[in-house]
C-alpha cells in the first residue's frame, strides 16, 4: 500500500473560528517609535518619503527640490516641502518556552502558552507585520523566521502543535541566540514560566534595547499558584532530577506562597526599572480575555 501522506496540523486546534473573528480586528501596537530596516508594510508615526500626503514645512537649502509644492508656490511665492507618512517594518519576535517544565499543570502551561503564541502569531501575520517564533529549551529548538503574511499560519500551527516540551532550561542561552537573530526593530515577547534556577537576569538583558519593546508574560499552572498537598512526599525536579524529601505543613505552605509572591514581584520590578512590561498568568484563566482585554490594557495590541 502507498504510504499515507501525514495529517497537516490546523489553528483551530488552538484557536476556534469566533475567537480568530475578534483577533481580525488587532494588530499589534509598539510603545516606541520604530524604524526598520527594511521598508515594511506599517505605518508608523515618523514622517518621510512615501506615498501618502501628511504636511507642509518651510524648505531650506539642500532639500530636494522633487518635494517642493509648486502649487502653494504659486499662491504664496514661498517653497514649502510636501511632507509625507512612511511605511515602517516592525518585527514581532515570540520567544517561547517548550522545557519539560511547561508541560506540567492542569491544564497545562504548555498549551496555554502555544495558544497565547498562536493569538499573538496570528494577529501579527494577518496585518502584514513580519513575525519570527523561536521555541527553545536548553537553547534554541527551532524557528520560524522573518514570516509575513496570512500564508505562514498552516506553518507556525504545524510547528506549534507538533513541538512537545521536555529537555531542561537554558534561557540565557535562548536569550542569547534569539538576540543575534532579530533584524530591524520591532517587539519581543518571552512566553515562559520563568522557574530557571540559574535565574532570568542575565538572560533578560540581552533582550532589552532601545529599538526593541519587551514583554514578559510568566504563564503559571493553579498547584504552583496555590498547591493542594499534604505529609511526606519526595519531590522530583522534572527537568534535572534533582530531589528533595519534606513534609508539607499549613506553615510550609505559607512561607511557599510567600517566596513565590515575592520571585514574581522581583521579576516584575526588574521588567520594570529597565522599561519591559511584566504580565503574569494562570494556566487555568482564559486565552481570549487574557488577548482580548489585559494585553489591550498595557498597549501591547489595539
Amino acid at each position: 500500500m502507498p504510504a499515507t501522506k501525514p495529517t497537516t496540523r490546523k489553528l483551530t486546534e488552538l484557536l476556534d473560528a469566533k475567537f480568530m473573528a475578534r483577533l481580525d480586528s488587532l494588530d499589534v501596537l509598539s510603545r516606541k517609535i520604530l524604524q526598520g530596516k527594511l521598508q515594511g508594510e506599517r505605518r508608523s508615526k515618523r514622517r518621510g518619503q512615501s506615498v501618502e500626503f501628511a504636511d507642509h514645512r518651510p524648505y531650506v537649502v539642500g532639500d530636494d527640490l522633487r518635494f517642493v509644492d509648486w502649487n502653494i508656490y504659486g499662491r504664496l511665492e514661498h517653497l514649502f516641502l510636501k511632507l509625507f507618512l512612511e511605511e515602517q517594518d516592525l518585527t514581532i519576535h515570540l520567544l517561547v518556552d517548550t522545557s519539560a517544565s511547561m508541560g506540567m499543570g492542569e491544564p497545562a502551561k504548555a498549551l496555554f502558552a502555544k495558544r497565547l503564541t498562536a493569538a499573538l502569531g496570528y494577529v501579527s501575520l494577518v496585518n502584514n507585520n513580519r513575525l519570527s517564533i523561536s521555541l527553545f529549551a536548553d537553547g534554541l529548538r527551532t524557528q520560524l523566521t522573518h514570516m509575513r503574511g496570512r500564508n505562514y499560519l498552516p506553518q507556525m500551527a504545524e510547528m506549534l502543535l507538533t513541538t512537545e516540551c521536555d529537555g531542561f532550561s537554558d534561557f540565557e542561552k535562548a536569550c542569547r541566540d534569539a538576540a543575534t537573530s532579530r533584524i530591524g526593530s520591532g517587539i519581543t515577547i518571552v512566553i515562559s514560566d520563568f522557574l530557571f534556577k540559574q535565574g532570568y537576569d542575565a538572560a533578560l538583558r540581552r533582550l532589552i534595547g532601545a529599538r526593541y519593546d519587551l514583554y514578559v508574560i510568566q504563564v503559571l499552572s493553579p498547584q504552583e499558584i496555590e498547591p493542594e498537598l499534604g505529609g511526606d512526599l519526595k519531590l522530583r525536579d522534572i527537568e534535572d532530577g534533582d530531589a528533595a524529601e519534606i513534609t508539607v505543613s499549613a506553615a510550609l505552605l505559607k512561607y511557599y506562597r510567600r517566596n513565590l509572591a515575592a520571585y514574581c514581584a522581583e521579576l516584575n520590578g526588574f521588567c520594570t526599572r529597565r522599561g519591559a512590561v511584566y504580565v503574569r498568568a494562570n494556566s487555568a484563566d482564559s486565552v481570549e480575555s487574557l488577548v482580548l482585554n489585559y494585553l489591550r490594557r498595557v498597549r501591547l495590541l489595539r
